[in-house]
């Protein structure tokens, strides 16, 4: 038996924290051991991870993330995406299907799921709604959610279809029996295309100083009501992605109160970046959704606090530079996230680490379905954890990061905070802030 022992921590997890040395049997993948005593098993140990001054938590887990393969292998890769996971102390991710082709179909998911075989964190594959993004086919899902699939979005364009989006509902309320009993989630980019056609930005004063055309915050903010109707008509669980205005959060909040199955996630840019950001047109800050207004980060921030929210994604969206020089109404929309999230989060949010981890490991892992990520660090668990040094700054590169692509909106920034190792599978992928894999 292999053995590893991360030693001098603090265990947080959702069972609360303490100070113990964990066990790890490389082998199979398990916990051994969580213990505070001396124990022959930490000494003996064939490898030893130093985690003094550091907190031992379950990996973390991303809802959303565009790897780009296929398509754009020039932007990311599934390995080279799954290293900068890792290293963001990420053991799992979701991938969003607005790859080319469209992870509409067995094929396409299988492909991914054969990519992700052995690559450094696991890598869950997303499904689309209907064929080809199209909104306006159903997707095979039954077929898909046999292959292990969970989450069904058409991410980057929200299903304008009113009809097509119910009967969407109607039919993942039926496939519970085909998941072991999990929940079927549909998971909604909200945005009234009618509405924010035209915009690249958010429609307000900045847009207009700019002259750069605007999208409303009503063009969310009538999906999601839209959407919280039909979970309250089908029992449907509907997610939804990358909230961004304060009215948007306003309604989940009320619907979440009404006892509806509803949940929602949001990005670390979201919660530190506004739409002044544009001042310089500089394409880094252009996203999808737009970045919105001081008081609209606030209210994310709020969310995040009184558990609207329940969970921080990154929409990690590399792109090429060539891509991203382009004029700003041309340019793609989407940032860099895996290996900024933790930190921003740590940096910018007025939280205890306890209620990030929340945020970022075991309440992203349920909604996802991943019960083998984000759970009770103990004897008998998967050994999927992340080490986190919550007092080591760091100054931001793209350059220095895994992926291929370099548009961080916050190089040069000084973070505190930074994943020391990452263990996947009883594997350390990461150690001492370097890929291993």
């Amino acid at each position: 038996m292999s053995t590893l022992a991360i030693r001098g921590g603090t265990v947080v997890d959702n069972t609360g924290s303490r100070e113990a040395d964990v066990v790890i049997d490389s082998e199979t993948g398990t916990i051994t051991d969580v213990t505070n005593d001396v124990s022959n098993d930490v000494t003996s140990a064939d490898t030893t991870l130093e985690a003094s001054g550091c907190v031992v938590a379950p990996g973390l887990v991303d809802l959303h993330v565009h790897l780009r393969q296929p398509g754009r292998e020039d932007a990311e890769t599934i390995e080279t995406g799954a290293r900068g996971a890792a290293l963001g102390g990420f053991t799992a991710v979701v991938a969003m299907p607005n790859t080319t082709p469209a992870m509409d179909c067995a094929a396409v998911i299988r492909e991914i799921q054969d990519l992700a075989a052995d690559v450094a964190c696991h890598v869950q594959p997303s499904a689309a709604i209907t064929v080809g993004r199209k909104g306006q086919e159903l997707a095979p899902m039954a077929e898909l959610v046999r292959l292990g699939v969970r989450i069904f979005t058409d991410d980057g364009t929200g299903v304008q279809d009113d009809q097509v989006m119910r009967q969407a509902a109607e039919y993942a309320t039926g496939l519970t029996h085909l998941a072991d009993g999990q929940p079927i989630t549909l998971a909604q980019h909200c945005e009234v295309t009618s509405l924010s056609e035209g915009g690249y930005m958010h429609e307000g004063e900045w847009s207009s100083r700019l002259g750069i055309g605007g999208q409303p915050a009503e063009a969310e903010e009538l999906m999601v009501m839209r959407d919280i109707a039909l979970a309250r008509l089908t029992g449907a669980r509907i997610h939804f992605q990358h909230l961004s205005t304060a009215g948007s959060i306003a309604l989940v909040r009320a619907a979440k109160e009404a006892g509806l199955p509803v949940s929602a996630e949001a990005t670390t840019h979201h919660f530190t970046l506004t739409d002044a950001c544009c001042a310089t047109y500089d394409t880094v800050y252009k996203v999808h959704p737009p970045l919105r207004t001081q008081a609209d980060v606030d209210a994310v921030r709020e969310g995040l606090t009184d558990g609207t929210i329940d969970a921080i994604a990154t929409d990690h969206a590399p792109h090429t530079s060539a891509d991203k020089e382009r004029p700003f109404d041309s340019a793609p929309p989407g940032m860099l996230g895996l290996e900024t999230a933790l930190a921003l989060a740590l940096t910018e949010l007025d939280l205890p680490i306890e209620k990030i981890l929340a945020l970022m490991s075991w309440q992203p892992a349920r909604i996802a379905g991943l019960d083998t990520h984000g759970g009770t660090i103990t004897a008998g668990a998967p050994a999927n954890l992340c080490i986190i040094d919550p007092n080591e700054t760091w100054t931001v590169s793209g350059a220095a990061m895994a992926s291929p692509s370099t548009n961080t909106p916050y190089e040069g920034k000084t973070l505190t905070g930074r994943v020391r190792h990452t263990i996947y599978n009883g594997t350390p992928v990461v150690i001492d802030a370097q890929a291993q894999k």
